[in-house]
């Protein structure tokens, strides 16, 4: 059994793993370093149209994910004593950050609850204990392409999926600044030269280099990243 394990509970499976089942998150899920399963939430619908949602309670637009169809698909799979964070993608929810994503990397995995059309019954997250997690301030049609977002994160820093553990700590977020800027040959392209300060060999000023313009991006980009 793969050390990180992820279920996502969804409405619309065949979205996975996408993207995840390509480059080194493909490789990975190949070679058995992380595991995914999707579980169908329609197979505990309602009815003969198996319905999942019903209109929301003191009216409004749209329909609500409900609280028993969802608790049962839930409980149909996970062991009461699966200690897992369990998150629902939510535009309400904390922001992501790098941070998290290292926390939950270094876990046993994740179990990704993914809504559609106004949401999910508010007592289904109070009763089996999810968190809101959000990967950034708009909309978007559900939760499934933000599991995906999440789960690409997490898993390009499970040991063995990039060749150097490098890779990942020498990034944007990591250092609380943005990345510097990367070159490579040609040594001209356009007309435009790699700073001389890269091709010196000397690692002390290339190092510098580095640390200022990480610190010149950020102040440009993401001034809030500096204040905090």
């Amino acid at each position: 059994m793969a050390e990180w394990r992820a279920d996502v509970f969804t409405l619309f499976p065949a979205m996975f793993p996408g993207p995840l089942g390509l480059s080194l998150a493909g490789e990975g899920l190949a070679r058995g370093i992380w595991s995914l399963e999707t579980h169908d939430i329609r197979d505990h619908g309602l009815g003969r149209h198996r319905a999942v949602d019903d209109t929301p309670a003191g009216g409004g637009a749209g329909m609500v994910m409900r609280a028993d169809v969802v608790a049962a698909s839930l409980d149909s799979i996970l062991a009461p004593d699966d200690k897992r964070p369990r998150l629902m993608m939510s535009p309400r929810g904390r922001p992501l950050t790098q941070a998290r994503v290292r926390a939950l990397g270094m876990g046993e995995g994740a179990i990704l609850l993914c809504g559609r059309f106004e949401g999910i019954d508010e007592r289904l997250l109070e009763a089996r204990d999810f968190e809101e997690v959000s990967i950034g301030d708009y909309i978007l049609s559900g939760g499934e392409i933000a599991a995906l977002v999440l789960l690409d994160a997490c898993v390009r820093l499970l040991p063995g999926i990039m060749g150097k553990a490098q890779s990942g700590e020498d990034e944007s977020f990591e250092t609380g600044l943005l990345e510097y800027p990367h070159y490579t040959k040609p040594r001209s392209f356009e007309g435009r030269a790699i700073p001389e300060v890269l091709l010196s060999g000397d690692h002390g000023k290339i190092d510098a280099w580095r640390r200022t313009e990480a610190v010149r991006l950020t102040r440009e980009r993401r001034p809030d990243l500096l204040k905090d």
